[in-house]
């Protein structure tokens, strides 16, 4: 049966096979995508690993306790602290193995330029670990 014929034919008959073949070639299509992807898959080592007891080592690195107060005046652990020791105490820091934490604590009205400076001394010194201290909010 054509389906555009020229037959003067006015009664047309529904066409009731489905086509299937772009469901064939889909199949295949995925059947070949799994045949090459499952050796992947399953591809592994087997090794025998030791068995051992024993807690894990966690140890708390020492932190560093800086604050900033809206003055512009900074504090190393509690002692007041000029631009030009903050450079040669972060490249001490930075040294120490572990490596401290620095705890920032600025003041609500500190300025931001003062804190990003400080931020900027410290990771060019090699400090990775900054972190800024805020208070809980009163509920």
């Amino acid at each position: 049966m054509a389906i555009g014929s020229f037959q003067g034919r006015q009664h047309q008959v529904p066409m009731a096979e489905m086509n299937v073949v772009p469901l064939v070639d889909v199949m295949l299509v995925l059947l070949v995508i799994f045949i090459v992807t499952a050796p992947l898959l399953t591809h592994s080592v087997k090794i025998d690993l030791p068995r051992a007891a024993s807690a894990a080592n966690v140890t708390k690195p020492a932190h560093i306790e800086f604050a900033i107060r809206a003055s512009g005046e900074m504090f190393w652990a509690g002692e007041s602290v000029v631009d030009t020791a903050l450079v040669e105490r972060f490249a001490f820091a930075a040294r120490q193995q572990p490596q401290p934490e620095l705890h920032i604590r600025a003041d609500r009205d500190a300025r931001y330029e003062s804190v990003a400076r400080v931020m900027s001394m410290a990771a060019k010194a090699g400090l990775t670990r900054i972190g800024f201290v805020t208070e809980p909010a009163a509920d």
